[in-house]
């Protein structure tokens, strides 16, 4: 037993002994410092992370590079279960959602039948090109819906083996409209946006009027044929030079590329990849770029499609010389003189 001892005297001195302390009061305390104690690292762990989130946030700003890949995340693995078929085999590998979001005549076509050319991946067309599924939000969602979880057929689905899905998606259908509901759709799915433009805007406009010409005029035997496969083919649409508007030539190109700015604004949120038909045309191995970015090992592609516009721009423009006016000396002087790839 612990004893006090008080002095009184020299000679003489009292013991007095301590009380004793209870064993449930020192547990209480040691309960209670360690609360305290428990409090104090949480509230450090909240501040670190806290600044580790801020951290990692970046923001662009100004204009896009002329190529880009933004990688929020990882693609998300998926595996899907079609309600009209059996993955079998394959319903242990994993699936990437995608979609080629781009403008009418600028490549989509050959790029779509390049990535198609890979044994792993299903690109299904243009899939809103129909009223009926874009009509609003929720038809475009059941037709999403649809195509990530390979219940949609088309002549270039792999069905249980692939292991990257998706389509085309045109920005006049229904696309800009809807593109906040779509935006969510594509973050809380992971869908990986593949952007894909064209530099020279005249050469794209030369292949839309001449595209919504032979509509009409079906210049191969009566049959309107938007892309070729065939040297002959490609030759015969190409007889046709477009007369261009130069009195609102200038305003079109300008519109052109509002309209990508803000589509490339709407979607900066997404996994996405942005690329150019020149830079395709040029160096194919963007195209293993492009296998990376959605996680797919690397193979040769191929496309039998053949282009039809080809040689110089006043070769294929009726009135060349009244759009060379309009263009020299603005800052889209460099369509006129880009030469042919």
């Amino acid at each position: 037993m612990a004893e006090a001892v008080y002095y009184f005297s020299k000679d003489s001195f009292i013991i007095k002994p301590l009380k004793k302390t209870s064993p449930l009061l020192h547990r209480m305390i040691l309960l209670i410092f360690s609360m305290i104690c428990g409090v104090y690292i949480v509230s450090i762990c909240v501040r670190q992370i806290s600044r580790i989130q801020i951290e990692e946030v970046q923001t662009i700003e100004g204009p896009f590079p002329t190529r880009a890949v933004i990688e929020i995340t990882v693609p998300l693995l998926h595996y899907p279960m079609p309600k009209t078929f059996n993955r079998s085999e394959c319903a242990q590998n994993p699936v990437r959602l995608f979609a080629i979001l781009s403008m009418q005549r600028s490549g989509s076509g050959w790029f779509e039948a390049l990535l198609n050319s890979h044994t792993n991946l299903s690109s299904n067309g243009e899939i809103f090109s129909s009223w009926e599924r874009r009509q609003n939000i929720s038809s475009i969602i059941q037709t999403l819906d649809r195509v990530y979880n390979l219940d949609w057929f088309s002549s270039a689905a792999k069905n249980e083996c692939s292991a990257a899905v998706g389509f085309k998606w045109m920005f006049n259908q229904g696309l800009m409209e809807h593109h906040k509901d779509i935006v969510e759709y594509f973050n809380r799915r992971g869908v990986s946006a593949i952007f894909l433009f064209r530099r020279n805007l005249l050469r794209r406009m030369v292949s839309v009027l001449s595209n919504s010409y032979d509509r009409y005029a079906k210049l191969l035997n009566g049959t309107h044929k938007s892309h070729v496969h065939s040297e002959q083919e490609a030759s015969m649409l190409s007889t046709y030079k477009p007369l261009i508007n130069s009195t609102s030539l200038i305003t079109d190109l300008k519109e052109m590329e509002e309209s990508t700015a803000r589509v490339m604004s709407y979607f900066n949120s997404t996994r996405h990849i942005v690329l150019y038909y020149e830079d395709l045309i040029r160096n194919r191995t963007k195209l293993e770029d492009v296998q990376e970015f959605l996680k797919l090992p690397v193979r040769e592609l191929t496309s039998s499609q053949v282009k039809i516009h080809k040689g110089s721009l006043p070769d294929l423009i009726s009135n060349w010389n009244e759009v060379h006016s309009a263009l020299n000396g603005t800052v889209y002087k460099d369509f006129i003189n880009d030469p042919d790839y």
